[in-house]
């Protein structure tokens, strides 16, 4: 248990999240350009998390030493979790028909808030929503975005709490 309390306040949990989310992004556009499958407004949300994880991740890995930056990144990446996860798991219930959803190609977002019309190769809505790719061993996208954001979840939730408590310990 010790070892996993010293990953998860180091720099190489930092760097790891740093890589998936990356990885993750790359895969999407793989999918979106390389095999034709155009992103819907809750994958576009999606990769929203994702890019707010990569930021996060990268300042986290610029600050170290600043216990106040790093409890502060953990929170922030708590909270990317929580919001990647019902992203999520609401991509998986459209696709499972557990919920109705009549998705637009409207993104949702304030007019002042504009990423589709900034970086239109990356959050640009091609598609509604109802369906994503099978990727590997049969299971959808949305099947492992579900599985792999609750486990980002657990592993935020458990560094927050980790930094919290480490903090009160030093004071």
């Amino acid at each position: 248990m010790e070892q996993i309390k010293r990953l998860l306040q180091s720099r190489l949990y930092w760097g790891l999240l740093l890589m998936g989310a990356l990885a993750a992004e790359a895969v999407a556009l793989y999918f979106q350009y390389a095999l034709d499958y155009g992103p819907c407004v809750l994958c576009i949300h999606i990769r929203l998390w994702m890019f707010a994880l990569i930021l996060v991740a990268l300042f986290a890995l610029l600050t170290p030493r600043c216990r106040k930056a790093q409890i502060g990144c953990h929170g922030l990446a708590l909270v990317t979790a929580l919001g990647l996860a019902e992203r999520s798991w609401r991509t998986l219930a459209v696709e499972r028909y557990w919920i109705e959803s009549a998705c637009s190609l409207d993104s949702g977002f304030p007019a002042w808030f504009a990423p589709g019309q900034w970086w239109p190769w990356l959050f640009e809505i091609w598609e509604s929503c109802g369906y994503t790719p099978e990727m590997v061993a049969g299971f959808t996208m949305a099947e492992l975005l579900a599985a792999g954001s609750s486990l980002f979840v657990v592993l935020a939730a458990l560094a927050f709490g980790l930094s919290l408590v480490n903090k009160t310990a030093q004071n």
